[in-house]
C-alpha cells in the first residue's frame, strides 16, 4: 500500500529549510519593543567569549549582573533569566530569530 505522506528524501531538507526560513523571517517581522522595555543592541565579550557587558538601544551600557537584574524587573526586551549552574544566567527569548540572539549581536 503507498505511502500518502510519503515525499522524495531529497526534498526533505529543501522542505524544512524552507518553513525555518519562514518562520524566522516571520519572527523578525513580530518582534517588537514593549513599552517601557528597552532592546538590548550590542554586548561586550571577555577573551573566553562570555558576554560581561550590554548596549540597550537608549546606549546605556550595563554590566553584566546590573543586566540581569533588569532583566529580572522586567526591564529588558526579549531576554530571559534562568538559574543554571549555581548562577543566573541572561539568555533570548527563544523566539526563532536568530539576528536577535545575545551571542549573534555586535560588540561595543
Amino acid at each position: 500500500m503507498p505511502n500518502i505522506n510519503s515525499n522524495n528524501n531529497s526534498n526533505f531538507d529543501e522542505i524544512y529549510n524552507q518553513y525555518r526560513q519562514e518562520g524566522q523571517q516571520r519572527a523578525a517581522q513580530e518582534i517588537r519593543t514593549e513599552p517601557g522595555k528597552e532592546q538590548i543592541v550590542a554586548v561586550r565579550k571577555n577573551e573566553d567569549g562570555d558576554i560581561i557587558a550590554i548596549k540597550t538601544e537608549s546606549g546605556r551600557e550595563l554590566d553584566y549582573v546590573t543586566a540581569l537584574n533588569e532583566a529580572k524587573s522586567g526591564k529588558l526586551a526579549h531576554v530571559d533569566v534562568f538559574h543554571k549552574y549555581g548562577r543566573d544566567i541572561l539568555r533570548s527569548e527563544p523566539d526563532g530569530y536568530d539576528g536577535n540572539n545575545l551571542d549573534n549581536l555586535p560588540a561595543f
